[in-house]
């Protein structure tokens, strides 16, 4: 039993330091829009996924903040480009 803490304590170190040595980018945050429902959300490009479903459409540059990126939302929807 105390191998496996010890092992479980290295992985979340290694994970730790793994994140803390990645390249964080300075602005991460997108607005996209999936093409069979038209939803827009804003999306971080800082998490190690991509977005599912993967029918979706970049719709604005970066963006420099969470805030900003969702005023930029409220513009598209009230320019009626994202139906939510």
């Amino acid at each position: 039993m105390g191998h496996l803490r010890t092992l479980c304590a290295a992985a979340f170190v290694a994970a730790t330091a793994f994140a803390a040595a990645s390249p964080a980018d300075a602005a991460p945050f997108h607005v996209i829009r999936y093409a069979d429902t038209g939803f827009c959300q804003v999306w971080d490009n800082g998490f190690p996924t991509a977005p599912w479903p993967v029918h979706y459409t970049v719709m604005t540059h970066r963006q420099p903040t969470y805030e900003r990126a969702v005023a930029v939302k409220g513009r598209l929807l009230n320019k009626h480009y994202c139906s939510l």
